[in-house]
């Protein structure tokens, strides 16, 4: 299984909020984004694995900014690391503004995609090498988290989490 780069999943999502995706104070739904975030992070995870993927989960949303009704929102989506069978896709949120065609950051998350066979089985998947500064801060903080996870689930100790034991002591 051949390794893969960051930019060979990254995946880009652009369109407009509608009325019917905003709430009372014309924002777009935070549930809408949530869902666009899912797309955009599920095409990621596939470029990368080349299987069917699943969402295993959201482990971080930031909703900084609101996104107001007729905005242009663009979704960016790429694998930040890959493990055994899961990857982590980190995704940032943009919007332009509406006269000056500016982008600004307007939220972040990182989701966890498995990937599986034809039955659901969880199947291996390429290595990832970071190519960039930003890929490689990613690329490490993914195990950072990778690490904190398993120790909050109790399948790992905090001893046995090298990059984590500074926090436990």
């Amino acid at each position: 299984m051949q390794a893969k780069t960051p930019k060979d999943s990254r995946t880009i999502l652009t369109d407009l909020v509608l009325p019917s995706e905003t709430n009372p104070l014309n924002n777009l739904f935070g549930g809408e984004l949530l869902a666009r975030m899912d797309r955009a992070a599920s095409i990621a995870a596939r470029r990368h694995s080349r299987r069917i993927v699943v969402t295993a989960s959201v482990n971080h949303v930031a909703f900084n900014k609101a996104i107001p009704l007729g905005s242009v929102v663009t979704v960016e989506a790429a694998v930040s690391r890959a493990f055994k069978s899961s990857m982590e896709i980190f995704i940032d949120v943009w919007v332009e503004d509406r006269e000056s065609g500016k982008r600004s950051k307007a939220n972040e998350a990182i989701y966890t995609f498995v990937a599986v066979d034809e039955t659901g089985t969880p199947i291996n998947v390429p290595e990832l090498i970071p190519e960039t500064k930003l890929e490689s801060e990613r690329y490490e903080a993914a195990l950072r988290r990778k690490q904190l996870s398993l120790v909050l689930a109790g399948k790992l100790k905090p001893s046995e989490a090298t990059e984590l034991k500074a926090l436990f002591e």
